[in-house]
């Protein structure tokens, strides 16, 4: 009986054993991923290095019993450190060590990551059946960490970069992200809508504030910071605005960006204005149409502006004036020449040591180069004055010379002697409507032109090419209310 009970013993020992060893073969058979420390507590991207944006991130971990050939990536959190809607990063390269079962991936975060303080980061098998996941700590020791990436890195301005700005007592100001529009100009952060902003008075964070724009309704210092949270940097602020308080408006100032007198060379002067809340101008004593805080001018003249700050106003003036010249002409913009008349045209001016050049039909005058000129054949006449000292500028008078005859003949002559004066052919303006339409033809059919007569000048549309061996002959074609005329014209010199 005791051989028996000892026999018996001896398989249910022999049973559990192998059941044991079973188990644990299969449990030390288990794939596991053992992520060391990060080298870093956080994850900062975007700031250039060298010209480039800085964008790489490694991490190191072990990994046992997976089969030959599996995979690994690196994988971030969402913005609340759940994986169930993960992030995915670039994989750049990775160093696989097989036989101690170790691997480092070079990775990347996405460039348009919003940003959070509370990223976690996994490693994850990529083609082992089921897949296995583990996550990482960094150097201090947690799980959670910033993740950014810094997509503007650099400083900024707010309040169109003007360091002082008025309120009114019991008023308000908004204080905004300037976004400059010339392609010249740095660029902003309010191109990237995305990007949240601190807001600080007198080095105070205010709450509740992340937008672009702030509404300051009292006295203080005011900047702002892009909030790139744990990746935060001073670097990445605007400019200080001071604001001070006026019960009863304060005094406005204009300030023209040429000085004053200003030299426009063209391109004008720039009147800037006291920050406010809005603006209404005036040029002597008139309202003009412009409302902005800037406007553009190239006259001169007694500049006003009315700012309101916001429950108080105030007006501040500029009495602007040129470096420029001024000039007239003493001929209408249509003169017409009667048969055997001249015409004396004079141009006054107190530009210093001005330079005058006279044009017919935008051809220069050879000899005309003073104040006056004497004008005996009709066209299109042109005088440039110049001042080529000092404030390099110019202005242009145009005026047309026409013929008695023009206006009330509607005799098209078959013959045309040109001149040097008169390179062209013409028609009588009673065929020069909307109405009309006018067609000229080559000898040999080529179209010259066709369309109204309204919108023919000699000076432009002249068909009369170089003379060869022959004088060129021409067909045209008027059709008008009263009819359609035809007709031909042999141009002679």
């Amino acid at each position: 009986m005791i051989q028996k009970t000892t026999l018996s013993f001896f398989k249910v020992f022999i049973l559990f054993s192998i059941i044991l060893f079973t188990k644990s073969h299969t449990y030390a058979q288990t794939p596991a991923i053992v992520g060391q420390q990060l080298p870093f507590d956080r994850i900062c991207a975007g700031l250039e290095v060298n010209g480039t944006p800085f964008n790489e991130y490694f991490a190191t971990f072990s990994y046992l019993n997976f089969p030959a050939g599996t995979t690994f990536e690196v994988e971030l959190s969402d913005d609340l450190g759940s994986f169930t809607t993960p992030t995915a990063t670039t994989k750049i390269s990775f160093v696989d060590d097989p036989v101690a079962q170790q691997q480092t991936i070079k990775f990347a975060i996405p460039t348009d990551l919003k940003g959070s303080n509370t990223y976690s980061l996994r490693i994850k098998s990529n083609t082992a059946t089921p897949v296995y996941s583990q996550r990482v700590k960094n150097f201090q020791n947690q799980t959670s960490f910033p993740a950014y990436y810094r997509i503007f890195a650099e400083k900024f301005f707010i309040n169109n970069n003007e360091a002082n700005a008025t309120i009114c007592s019991g008023g308000n100001l908004s204080l905004s992200v300037d976004n400059p529009t010339p392609a010249d100009t740095p660029s902003s952060p309010a191109n990237y809508p995305n990007l949240k902003y601190k807001w600080y008075k007198d080095d105070v964070l205010i709450a509740g504030q992340s937008g672009t724009t702030l509404v300051a309704n009292s006295p203080g210092v005011y900047y702002a910071q892009i909030d790139y949270g744990g990746c935060d940097d001073d670097n990445f602020s605007s400019n200080r605005v001071t604001v001070v308080s006026s019960g009863g408006g304060s005094a406005v100032t204009v300030d023209s960006s040429l000085g004053n007198p200003f030299c426009s060379n063209g391109s004008g002067t720039i009147l800037t204005a006291t920050s406010g809340n809005s603006y209404v101008w005036k040029k002597d004593g008139v309202v003009i149409a412009q409302t902005s805080r800037s406007i553009t001018t190239s006259e001169s003249g007694l500049y006003s502006v009315e700012v309101d700050f916001g429950g108080c106003k105030a007006t501040g003036s500029i009495d602007l004036k040129s470096n420029s010249f001024t000039a007239s002409i003493d001929v209408p913009e249509t003169y017409e020449l009667q048969e055997g008349e001249t015409l004396n045209v004079s141009v006054t001016t107190d530009a210093g040591t001005p330079k005058f050049e006279w044009f017919l039909n935008n051809i220069p005058i050879n000899g005309a180069n003073g104040a006056s000129y004497l004008v005996a054949v009709r066209g299109l006449y042109k005088v440039k004055i110049s001042q080529e000292s000092g404030c390099i500028a110019s202005r242009e008078f145009t005026f047309r010379v026409t013929s008695a005859t023009d206006a009330v003949t509607s005799v098209i002559p078959n013959i045309v002697k040109l001149s040097g004066a008169y390179p062209y052919w013409n028609i009588p303006d009673a065929y020069k409507t909307p109405s009309t339409k006018l067609i000229i033809l080559s000898s040999n059919g080529e179209v010259m032109y066709d369309d109204v007569g309204s919108n023919y000048d000699p000076e432009l549309n002249s068909f009369i090419k170089d003379f060869k061996n022959v004088n060129p002959v021409y067909y045209y074609v008027i059709q008008s209310d009263t009819g359609e005329k035809k007709g031909s014209i042999t141009v002679i010199k």
